[in-house]
């Protein structure tokens, strides 16, 4: 009797455990699924702003949180050297395009008056030649002179001449300018040095970086003080329009939908679900293990969608945020 009456007790109680336990199932455990209702998280895509060039963080205009919009600056590194680069560049631009100018000029206005006056010199000299050998060839046909004295003033007349000319020539060069080709070294000179210009003030440019566009500022990886080496973000944007909303959709259903449908996503918190549409579907699927391509385990196949929102509902979502995906309008 007694081991009947223990058998009967243990009996008992496992009869009511049993009762506890499925209990809870038919209310919960046992109700069916929404088959068109995703789990979800929301994601983020950062806009990370950087320097292509090192140096230490002068300036750190935002913080954390902060809301800016396309333009507002966001940080400035120290830039003496690029300055000092820049002034440089800018002085020798100058100095080149001023010996440009002075190449493309003739000689100074007072040396151009001198070979003036001095051809007006040999001009005139020239003229008192040519009168001295006319009375002398007058003379020589009476025989008051001799071939000698009108040898020389035909002489005189002959170098009166060619001074005359070669101040002329002096003067027309005076007047030119440098040679064509020193004039286009010049020029290239110039433009070579505008390049230079041009490089030293973008270098400068890039020490200071400004929002690309709206968003919220979700991190700052420095401090004011701090080497930033050459490339390194110091600011992570996130505009309203990267967040998104990826899902998982069971290889049985993801067939149904298409990119551009709409959906509502519900977030805990929230007054009501939001306004989604389907932006990409990948093309590759992603398993749950083990990874075995059986006809009992194709369930486990699933497929990542993207959800994307107008930038005011957006805004109210955070990275790593649960949703749920409701299919369907």
């Amino acid at each position: 009797m007694t081991r009947f009456g223990f058998s009967h007790r243990f009996c008992t109680t496992l009869l009511c455990l049993g009762c506890v336990i499925v209990t809870p199932c038919i209310f919960t455990g046992c109700e069916r699924t929404n088959p068109h209702q995703l789990q979800g998280y929301v994601e983020g895509e950062f806009v990370y702003v950087a320097s292509p060039l090192a140096g230490s963080l002068q300036t750190l205009h935002v913080q954390r949180g902060a809301q800016v919009a396309a333009g507002d600056p966001l940080f400035a590194l120290e830039s003496t050297p690029e300055k000092a680069a820049r002034d440089e560049a800018q002085s020798r631009l100058v100095q080149a395009r001023a010996s440009l100018e002075d190449a493309k000029k003739g000689r100074r206005p007072s040396e151009i008056e001198s070979l003036q006056a001095q051809l007006a010199q040999a001009e005139a000299a020239l003229g008192l030649s040519e009168k001295e050998l006319a009375r002398q060839e007058e003379l020589s046909r009476s025989g008051a002179t001799t071939p000698q004295d009108l040898d020389r003033a035909r002489s005189m007349r002959d170098q009166a001449r060619e001074k005359a000319a070669q101040l002329q020539a002096d003067l027309k060069t005076a007047q030119l300018g440098a040679r064509s080709d020193q004039i286009a070294a010049a020029q290239a000179n110039v433009r070579t040095l505008e390049a230079t210009v041009a490089a030293a003030e973008w270098s400068l440019s890039q020490k200071s970086q400004a929002a690309p566009q709206a968003g919220l500022v979700f991190d700052t990886m420095y401090r004011q003080g701090e080497w930033v080496p050459a490339g390194r973000p110091v600011v992570a944007l996130l505009p309203p329009q990267n967040i998104k909303v990826r899902a998982f959709v069971p290889e049985a259903q993801v067939h149904t939908l298409h990119q551009g449908d709409h959906v509502q996503v519900i977030v805990d918190g929230a007054s009501g679900p939001l306004a989604g549409q389907i932006s990409f579907i990948s093309p590759h699927a992603e398993f749950t293990p083990p990874v075995i391509y059986s006809r009992e385990n194709r369930s486990k196949l699933v497929f990542m969608i993207e959800v994307t929102f107008d930038p005011e509902s957006a805004a109210t979502l955070h990275p790593g945020q649960p949703v749920d995906v409701q299919l369907g309008s």
